[in-house]
């Protein structure tokens, strides 16, 4: 296997021995903030009051980040780099904290921890402490990107902050646990996306310590020569830093370095001159050392060191066991904390001296903290891509379709700070104009009959949501911007990185230093409504319900009926910051009820009357048909003609629904509606039918505060389905405009027996549209041509 450890030794005495002194600094910081409360540089010998009660957090990783660290820093201040510092196993949250104190970043963003012993003796007394800091490489932690708690994100996070940022280099450290996670498997091929001519660098690090919580890691196993092919195949080129004397260790880690660097800088040279661009095999390092090295050897007559034991606490019961006791004091002078430390408690001079100033500090670097870069995208005017709808309901066009030439057109003006994400379905989900003046990012070979493939393209297509997914959050967490565009059933893969960027996005809401960053735009198409040549696999409109589970104040959800409701509301999502939008669209020729000044209006409300639609005349009505997403809003307005068809004299109001958030309160969302603007649109007490995109019972908790709620039925998508036509797919969940209206006439009291033919006729109706499409294979015609027309045409009261 490919080694830099015979090149040379490229460290002098002196280098060595600062080298060194620095790493045992940021080792004995990470153990005192593992155990100390007080005492933070053994003034005294060491006490069970000077112990933390609870003891939390990591060891076994953090010794391999300090040195990663601390030797990254070396060659950022040999070569003057922009480099960001990405904790795979982001469990080492003390290793990075430390490094950020010893390098000031922490005291000057955290004033009240100096870099002093009183600062110290913060720092330690913090971490996983109630009120103080959490244990991983969280959101507070300087330069974090990425807080590493659930595994299998780090290496697409870092090619996404890599992209369009040509002078970054991104360290990424990758567990060897966490690298038996899907994600991760999947994320060593995003080289292939990676354009040397534009892009920056992401150099990966295997973290190979050999166990994880309880158990040794696939990657230590296998043999060495695997590991190292398997690397090739994924087209890196490995070169291995081993050991366990910390000398040795120290100068292969700094050779490898510099040939990893030296070989990044030839590969962009190359890419930058002019030349075709090629997939280059760039350099990846294998760090193989062991977990919780310089830690305890033994405890208790176990070994720790090189073992599962080292992962979190190797000596834990401190404040009771004087041998444990003993055990940690001798583990925390080995570090010789006197030749570390000044009089004050700060790191002495030499070391102080030692990484990068200024915003080449790994944990200053403005990439990490986007918001300070993020500038606004240069957006075309919506309103120029209308629909243009004379009359609700025409056109027939589809949403999406309308929306590509907007995007298209976004891409075109934002050449360096937008891309357009999707797991192969942006030309499935009609934005295919993209590609009218872009191409799908691809470094890979090509051959005659592929389309639209080029090093330089502004839309990322892979197979796989995860690496859409980390992609674009490393792209948003560094100051840009995106679209992740995918099909609604298929984004759940992505549910639990959600979840996550959710969390970050939260707590750097109430960080003083961090700023806002560009929205995580979600584009949800061929929904669950309409999967023509798929089937029950592809049925499943269940992210919203679990995007609703974050707070309220990150989280918002958009259902436009047409297309001019999707321009402006994507308009919209492009120029917010630090929420999560998710916005679901249909995809096929589908009618179009609102020009571009009503939906622009209609989207400001978030929900509103539709007058046109309804027959209450602005007084109270007798049912409100509310609906949320375009399906269901075509099957209410088919309903909705079907009464003032049948029932004349029945005071119908139609409410279309587009912002999800405006049901709730404004005690539980920003954009809840007022409960007296509630209970006038949707009454106190008249019957309200809602047909919804999604769950039903997701209405119901959104509105159980409401004073109408119990008058509120709500029909959605109920888990049944297959492929079948449209119409047929909205009657297995009794979506349908024939069920609707039966659910009014079931709901208005007295309606029941004066509308008692009106029911059975609808109930025929279902059953012959059923009986249609079994014969034929496709929608009863007087189903699937149905157009809205005004009350103003002829015979539409009398019921002709």
């Amino acid at each position: 296997m490919d080694t830099a450890l015979d090149l040379h030794s490229p460290l002098t005495e002196d280098e060595l021995r600062r080298l060194d002194a620095y790493w045992r600094a940021a080792n004995y910081l990470t153990v005192g903030q593992i155990y100390l409360l007080d005492n933070p540089l053994l003034r005294e010998p060491l006490k069970p009051e000077h112990i933390k009660p609870r003891l939390l957090g990591h060891w076994g990783t953090s010794p391999g980040l300090n040195l990663l660290y601390a030797h990254l820093n070396r060659v950022i201040v040999a070569r003057d780099l922009s480099a960001i510092f990405v904790t795979g196993p982001g469990h080492g949250g003390p290793a990075l904290v430390a490094n950020t104190w010893l390098e000031g970043t922490y005291s000057e963003l955290y004033h009240h921890i100096p870099r002093d012993e009183t600062g110290m003796q913060r720092l330690f007394r913090q971490f996983s402490f109630p009120g103080g800091i959490p244990s991983h490489v969280a959101p507070e932690v300087p330069g974090s990107i990425h807080e590493g708690g659930e595994l299998g994100y780090a290496l697409s996070h870092a090619y996404g902050a890599a992209f369009d940022n040509p002078d970054l280099l991104v360290a990424c450290v990758i567990g060897d646990g966490e690298a038996e996670t899907g994600p991760l498997a999947g994320s060593w091929l995003s080289n292939v996306f990676l354009n040397p001519a534009r892009d920056g660098a992401v150099l990966p690090i295997l973290h190979l310590n050999g166990y994880k919580i309880a158990n040794p890691t696939v990657l230590d196993r296998i043999p060495a020569e695997d590991l190292h092919e398997m690397m090739r195949g994924y087209g890196y080129q490995p070169y291995v830093v081993e050991g366990d004397d910390p000398a040795r260790v120290h100068q292969t880690l700094a050779a490898t370095l510099d040939r990893a660097v030296d070989e990044i800088a030839e590969i962009q040279r190359r890419a930058r001159s002019g030349g075709e661009v090629e997939r280059p095999r760039w350099p990846m390092i294998i760090l193989r050392t062991p977990k919780g090295w310089t830690g305890p050897k033994d405890v208790d007559g176990k070994h720790v060191e090189g073992t599962f034991r080292a992962h979190q606490v190797p000596v834990d019961e401190v404040r009771d066991n004087p041998a444990h006791l003993a055990e940690l004091e001798s583990w925390l002078r080995s570090y010789r904390p006197e030749e570390l430390f000044d009089a004050t408690g700060g790191p002495v001079a030499e070391l102080a001296e030692l990484p990068p100033t200024g915003d080449r500090r790994m944990s200053a670097n403005p990439v990490a903290n986007g918001g300070r870069l993020l500038r606004d995208l240069e957006l075309p005017d919506f309103r120029d891509y209308a629909v243009d709808v004379k009359e609700p309901g025409a056109p027939m066009a589809g949403a999406t379709g309308a929306l590509g030439p907007w995007i298209r057109d976004v891409i075109s003006r934002n050449p360096e700070t937008f891309r357009l994400f999707g797991p192969d379905e942006v030309a499935s989900n009609r934005l295919g104009a993209a590609f009218e003046v872009t191409d799908r990012a691809f470094v890979g070979s090509q051959v005659p009959g592929d389309d639209h493939l080029s090093p330089d393209g502004r839309v990322m297509e892979v197979l796989s949501e995860h690496l859409c997914q980390g992609w674009l959050e490393g792209y948003l967490l560094t100051g840009r911007h995106g679209v992740f565009t995918s099909y609604e059933a298929f984004i759940h893969i992505v549910d639990s990185m959600v979840n996550q960027h959710a969390k970050w996005l939260k707590v750097t809401r109430q960080i003083p230093w961090r700023e806002p960053v560009a929205s995580l735009n979600y584009l949800l198409s061929s929904h669950v409504w309409r999967q023509d040549h798929n089937g029950f696999s592809h049925q499943d409109p269940g992210f919203i319900d679990h995007v609703v589970n974050k707070k309220a104040e990150v989280v918002r959800v958009y259902l436009p009926p047409d297309g001019n409701t999707l321009l402006s509301t994507m308009d919209h999502c492009l120029r917010s910051r630090h929420y999560i939008n998710v916005v679901v669209a249909g995809k096929q020729p589908a009618p179009n009820w609102l020009t571009m000044d009503e939906a622009i209006q209609h989207n400001r409300r978030g929900l509103g009357i539709w007058d046109w639609a309804s027959t209450d005349d602005g007084e109270e009505p007798d049912v409100v048909l509310a609906c949320a997403g375009d399906v269901p809003t075509l099957e209410t307005l088919a309903a909705a003609d079907l009464l003032r068809r049948h029932l004349p004299d029945l005071k119908v109001r139609v409410v279309n629904v587009v912002d999800l958030m405006r049901l709730q309160p404004p005690s539980e969302h920003p954009h809840g509606l007022p409960d007296s603007e509630f209970d006038t649109i949707f009454t106190r007490d008249k019957p309200v039918i809602f047909a919804y995109h999604g769950y039903p019972w997701l209405i119901h908790r959104l509105t159980y505060r409401r004073t109408n709620h119990d008058n509120l039925h709500v029909r959605g998508y109920k888990e049944e389905g297959t492929t079948t036509t449209p119409f047929d797919m909205v009657m297995l969940n009794d979506l349908d405009r024939f069920h609707l209206v039966i659910d009014v006439i079931d709901r208005l009291p007295g309606l029941r027996s004066r509308a008692a033919h009106l029911r059975q006729e609808m109930v025929d109706a279902r059953q012959a549209c059923r009986d249609y499409t079994r014969r034929y294979g496709e929608d009863d015609p007087r189903v699937a041509e149905w157009r809205w027309i005004r009350e103003t045409d002829p015979g539409v009261r009398s019921g002709q």
